[in-house]
């Protein structure tokens, strides 16, 4: 794992990759449908505040790097659970996707957030939220979402609970480019931390945990110091403009959920990798042998566009 010289994420086999799939010697992997949630609260400092995590160095997947709580679809997730908020329909509309695909994304998102970060974004009825998720049993719910032993929809029914999709706004989507292995159609969503609940490591993915502003993020990101993949910093870059966490939440009606997809040509002599729309991740990488290509910086003044809203990607 390699990155550029701000903290971009940048694999050093991509070249390779890169290279056979424009040569035709690579068939693409199917995205897998997944879900992250950017949970927030306000800060002391001013604006609202982002929990992330940093995924293990051991990790084959971005290991080192800043991300969200989340995580594949599990087919179980289509389930009926009682629901509370927009109707699957309505959020089929929002996400350009049928009813129950939605419903899979958007309880993916919740269950992931619970199973990562001891989140619940549910509640007794459509109006509450449950106000304290420690605790040995429902440390062992969480532990056996994790292994697969439970269903998303047999432990909310077991605790009578109702999921809160109206706590949810969807932010951003983000398709891992063609040339990875392994790739994810990755709905980001954010969410309001509720009110009693904590957020806590419980992901065997993660070794470090962290509540930070969206600027002092990027920031760390831009010195290299935070690893993070395009999506991540997009995202964040995206919250910056708002000054709590009531504002960015009434802005997720209004983002745009385009897919981002990564897209790679030959220019000259050299692969020009980019995502529409965000041109500050624009790299050039020099066709110099296998394994060898170095990215560097797209020139000219567009490198860093102004903070606009936004996979894993």
């Amino acid at each position: 794992m390699a990155s550029t010289t701000n903290g971009q994420w940048y694999p050093p086999e991509w070249p390779d990759r890169i290279r056979a799939l424009a040569n035709g010697e690579l068939t693409p992997a199917a995205p897998r449908r997944a879900a992250t949630v950017l949970l927030l609260r306000d800060s002391a400092a001013g604006g609202p505040a982002v929990h992330m995590l940093r995924r293990r160095t051991s990790m084959a997947f971005a290991g080192g790097a800043y991300a969200y709580p989340g995580g594949s679809v599990d087919p179980r997730d289509e389930r009926p659970v009682t629901w509370a908020g927009p109707s699957r329909a309505q959020w089929a509309v929002r996400m350009g996707v049928d009813p129950a695909t939605a419903q899979t994304i958007v309880c993916a998102a919740v269950r992931e957030t619970f199973e990562e970060a001891g989140v619940l974004l549910a509640g007794a009825s459509a109006d509450t939220v449950v106000a304290d998720t420690t605790g040995e049993d429902w440390e062992a719910d969480r532990a056996a979402l994790v292994a697969h032993e439970l269903s998303f929809a047999d432990f909310l029914g077991r605790r009578g609970l109702v999921l809160r999709s109206d706590l949810l706004g969807a932010w951003a989507r983000w398709i891992t480019p063609e040339f990875e292995p392994r790739r994810y159609d990755t709905w980001f969503f954010v969410a309001a931390l509720p009110e009693g609940q904590r957020t806590r490591n419980a992901s065997t993915e993660a070794d470090r945990t962290v509540w930070i502003r969206p600027t002092e993020a990027a920031d760390g990101y831009d010195r290299g110091e935070l690893l993070m993949m395009p999506p991540t910093i997009a995202t964040l870059r995206g919250l910056q403009p708002y000054a709590s966490v009531a504002d960015a939440l009434a802005a997720a009606e209004a983002q745009d959920l385009t897919p981002v997809l990564a897209r790679a040509r030959l220019v000259g002599g050299e692969i020009e990798l980019s995502w529409p729309g965000h041109d500050e991740f624009t790299k050039r990488i020099a066709q110099t042998g296998t394994g060898t290509g170095a990215p560097r910086e797209a020139d000219g003044p567009s490198d860093r566009p102004g903070p606009s809203g936004g996979t894993p990607a």
